[in-house]
């Protein structure tokens, strides 16, 4: 899998996990998010960063997308029967 090639690497750590497939939000949101500690490196020093990486598929990115502009977007109609079919 590419999450545990990912985390073979010995410079990068896995500070949290949150496993949205395996346990998905109440409104059907499911991906994969790391937050990792990845090493920087610049002109004369090295220095470690937080970044988050987030695995999931093109359905899982369109419906994530989809949803958020149903969310924020006021001129799109029927938005909260949109919404709970996406639950599905």
């Amino acid at each position: 899998m590419l999450v545990d090639c990912l985390l073979a690497q010995d410079d990068i750590g896995l500070v949290k996990q949150k496993d949205y497939i395996s346990n998905p939000k109440p409104n059907g949101y499911r991906s994969l998010h790391l937050i990792l500690d990845i090493p920087i490196f610049l002109t004369d020093e090295k220095n470690h960063m937080r970044v988050e990486v987030q695995f999931r598929t093109i359905a899982m990115d369109f419906r994530a997308s989809l949803e958020h502009k149903l969310k924020y977007k006021k001129d799109i109609e029927n938005t909260e029967s949109i919404l709970e079919e996406l639950k599905y």
